[in-house]
């Protein structure tokens, strides 16, 4: 191929878009007359939807903390009280069709490595369908498949569960839950669990909470913040994490039924609870809404990581390595951002790998 995309959500088929607006061949799989360059999407889920085809049953469209648009194809209306995880997938559907994406799915990669030391060598992608050989890689892999869970010491034998686990608060009713998190999905599990059982929050550092609205200038100076760091190398924060909690529809519920009162961080847990010094709170469930990591692993024998830990990046680019791009990491972790990084490590591309042979063009699907 002369590019190959890892992962199918929102960042994946954005890139995907562009690419096949720039004029690549799409790759069609099963076909004998793939001429060698081109594009493909290499997805690891067996249907389309990426990361919100995993999310609760319980998160509805009303709640979902903002959403933006693919590129040339708008969301329907959808009903406020639909699932988000049936909505927004029947929405990628279609928008690979609309588009005639070459998604290839379940294929899951395993490794990219560099075919030479040469700088302009090939490369080549691992998976557990054969080897891929590729001029540049776009990585969009999201975070849903890295939850992280924080280590505290003591034992607590009681049910634990992340947020990537949560499925709605039927199975807490009557319960006390203590929730562990101070981002959006923290809320949302507590304007849900504190309807139907007892709910304790606590967070490592107090909750930033934006009164003001989202303009587009708070916007960027945030994604501003998020991008410092990503080209120092730095490990990245969520864009969530900089702009904090604003009123959306679950913080007003959340509010409403009083879970919204901060306990700072435990200090250990117990058989039962949890524990600050001398103080123990009997809870029967904890919900780690403590977030995700970027699914990276697989670029690691390309030795992209900084001395800072994170991956350096100028713009999409990897500062190592400008054949691989990273799209939906650190700044771009939004729908919005997203679809901005998808567009601009498609015009680096072309930049750097020289304008596509032109594709006719294929007639846009009804939907």
């Amino acid at each position: 191929m002369d590019v190959l995309v890892v992962g199918g959500g929102q960042a994946g088929l954005s890139a995907a878009y562009h690419l096949r607006r720039r004029g690549f061949a799409p790759y069609r799989a099963g076909a004998g007359d793939n001429s060698p360059g081109g594009f493909v999407v290499l997805d690891a889920d067996d249907a389309p939807g990426g990361a919100w085809a995993h999310r609760s049953p319980s998160l509805r469209m009303a709640t979902v903390h903002g959403f933006h648009d693919l590129p040339d194809f708008e969301l329907p209306t959808p009903d406020p009280d639909a699932p988000a995880r049936e909505v927004v997938p029947g929405y990628f559907a279609a928008y690979e069709a609309k588009h005639a994406l070459p998604v290839v799915r379940p294929v899951r990669v395993r490794a990219v490595r560099a075919e030479s030391d040469r700088p302009d060598s090939r490369l080549l992608v691992d998976t557990d369908a054969g080897t891929w050989s590729t001029r540049a890689l776009v990585n969009a892999t999201g975070t849903w498949t890295r939850p992280f869970l924080p280590h505290y010491p003591g034992r607590f034998t009681g049910r634990q569960l992340h947020y990537a686990d949560y499925r709605g608060p039927a199975e807490f009713a009557g319960r006390r839950v203590l929730v562990v998190g101070g981002g959006a999905s923290a809320v949302q599990v507590l304007s849900e669990v504190a309807a139907v059982g007892e709910t304790v929050w606590v967070t490592r550092t107090p909750p930033v909470f934006h009164e003001g609205p989202f303009t587009p200038e708070y916007g960027r100076a945030v994604v501003a913040r998020v991008e410092e760091r990503v080209r120092q190398g730095l490990p990245v924060r969520s864009v969530v994490s900089v702009t904090g909690l604003g009123p959306s529809v679950a913080y007003r519920r959340a509010e409403e039924l009083g879970a919204l009162h901060r306990r700072p961080m435990f200090d250990r847990l117990t058989e039962h609870g949890v524990a600050w010094g001398d103080e123990e709170l009997a809870v029967d469930a904890i919900v780690w809404a403590t977030g995700f990591r970027p699914e990276v692993g697989h670029l690691a024998p390309l030795g992209l990581r900084s001395p800072g830990g994170g991956i350096a990046l100028t713009g999409t680019a990897a500062t190592a390595d400008p054949r691989v791009h990273l799209v939906g990491y650190g700044p771009s972790a939004s729908t919005v951002g997203a679809n901005r990084a998808g567009r601009a490590a498609v015009n680096d591309l072309v930049a750097l790998l020289g304008e596509p042979a032109r594709q006719p063009a294929v007639p846009a699907q009804r939907s």
